[in-house]
């Protein structure tokens, strides 16, 4: 038993790393995608080539990100093999059709049209070129709804049946795959996510670099341009992402009742006509003990979760985790072995479901006073340098809230990796040993650690030159190989 417990807990350790440094670069990715093709476009309708060089700096920025996300995906997608066989031979019938088509369709368009448009500057005409940057934008937003739609498979399984001849799960209908009502609340969250994360990381790099420059510096005015429009399209992703979050947290109350009651800090059923509010309270505090699964401290504020969970300033029921264990029990059976209950991670899932919405919020104060400062016939953004600093440090802002937001989503549905059909304890890999675990672990980590370091270093040097560092020059002249043959000399 322990030692299943070893490889058990090492797997998980291992898809946690993967999963989250990985998940670092998607939404930085994509976003950035989306700011580059936006900078781009005002170039080809304004003509002013202030544009054009933000579009071919913070493209340099979007081509790293691009590249050290794939390399993490294929990490990722190589330890589902390594430790998940028993999960891939399960549900590889469903899991491996939406990432099939990712990897065929999406994935090869935008990889296709993002070489075009890195290659191709003065070889097409400003508005075919623009063309080239959309399609990549627009292919690797369907890229991850592909990969979203295989997870939210994952989270709530459909369009499938158990063929008990094989043992595993078949895909029966793929348009139930696509209308997953997981994924159309999952998706458009993500998605507005990556426009915040873009957002922050174009805006804080630019206050970064106006803290290194002279008030009358001629790359002052690209920087100031380049955080107005990063932090209005943030502002756009953090309002998005307020709304499809909500209606998100909503949809988990018949989901996934488990998740979204640790979310909320209910442990006990609260049924809002027992009550003389005729409301549900909600936690702005709460620390549960993991052994009894009961709340130890909590502080709670009237109506907000009845607002929340009802959208009314009255009503609603929320059942507590502790009646929900008894539920699954009857549902699911008594479990034993890894997993001893249904209980998820109480406190872990809380903190990080409010870290999630407050760091929004935060990043939605600082887009905004930012603005403000940054207004067309004001120089506050150059006096204020604390705010600066602040902005700055905001770059790194959006992975804290990204992370814990997807730390919501995976941990929510444990102890299952498909919720309802299979728990992490038997999708682990039979002979895989926990010293193999160990090891890749190590590897793993280094090489992430290694990507990252890079990925920053490189993208400090590339800041610190500027719009306007020289290229390499392109020889003018080719050298005939036919020359040699007819004794005259090639012009080099």
């Amino acid at each position: 038993m322990q030692t299943l417990v070893g490889i058990v807990d090492l797997a998980r350790f291992q898809f946690a790393m993967t999963t989250i440094f990985h998940f670092f670069f998607v939404p930085m990715s994509i976003g950035l995608g989306v700011v580059v093709a936006t900078m781009e476009t005002l170039y080809v309708i304004k003509k002013d080539e202030i544009y054009k060089k933000m579009t071919q700096f913070w493209g340099k920025i979007f081509l790293l990100s691009f590249a050290v996300g794939v390399v993490t995906g294929l990490i990722q997608e190589f330890q589902f093999g390594m430790n998940w066989s028993a999960y891939s031979r399960y549900v590889g019938d469903i899991f491996g059709a939406p990432l099939a088509v990712e990897a065929l369709v999406a994935f090869f368009a935008e990889s296709t049209f993002l070489g075009l448009w890195s290659f191709t500057w003065d070889r097409f005409k400003p508005g075919i070129h623009l063309i080239f940057i959309w399609v990549t934008a627009i292919a690797s937003l369907l890229s991850s709804l592909w990969i979203l739609a295989a997870n939210s498979f994952m989270q709530n399984p459909v369009g499938y049946a158990i063929d008990n001849e094989k043992g595993r799960a078949v895909l029966t209908n793929f348009g139930e795959l696509l209308l997953n009502k997981q994924l159309w609340v999952e998706f458009p969250h993500v998605i507005v996510g990556t426009l915040v994360t873009a957002g922050f990381i174009v805006a804080g790099m630019s206050a970064f670099k106006l803290l290194r420059l002279k008030k009358n510096d001629q790359q002052v005015p690209f920087f100031r341009k380049s955080i107005n429009i990063a932090l209005t399209i943030g502002l756009v992703g953090i309002v998005g992402a307020f709304i499809t979050g909500d209606q998100h947290a909503f949809d988990l109350q018949s989901m996934q009742p488990m998740k979204y009651a640790a979310m909320e800090g209910v442990d006990e059923s609260i049924n809002s006509a027992d009550r003389k509010d005729k409301a549900q309270p909600w936690a702005l505090l709460s620390v549960t003990n993991p052994k009894t699964h009961k709340s130890i401290a909590k502080i709670e504020i009237p109506y907000v979760l009845s607002i929340l969970g009802n959208h009314s300033l009255t009503g609603g029921n929320t059942k507590g985790t502790l009646e929900l264990n008894k539920e699954f029990e009857k549902e699911y059976g008594k479990p034993s072995g890894y997993v001893k209950d249904y209980y998820v991670p109480e406190n872990t899932l809380f903190f990080a479901f409010r870290i999630m919405a407050m760091g929004a919020g935060l990043l939605a104060l600082v887009a905004l006073v930012a603005l403000w400062f940054n207004r067309k016939k004001s120089n506050l953004i150059l006096t204020q340098r604390w705010f600066l600093w602040v902005l700055g440090v905001m770059t790194f802002f959006p992975f804290v809230v990204n992370t814990s937001g997807w730390i919501v989503t995976e941990l929510g549905r444990y102890p299952w990796v498909v919720y309802g059909l299979m728990t992490v304890a038997d999708a682990v890999s039979p002979n895989v040993s926990a010293a193999s675990l160990l090891t890749s672990n190590i590897l793993y980590f280094l090489t992430f650690s290694t990507l990252g370091g890079v990925m920053i270093w490189i993208s400090r040097r590339v800041l610190i030159a500027g719009p306007d560092a020289p290229e390499e020059e392109e020889a003018t002249t080719e050298r005939d190989p036919y020359d040699d043959l007819t004794g005259k000399e090639a012009k080099a």
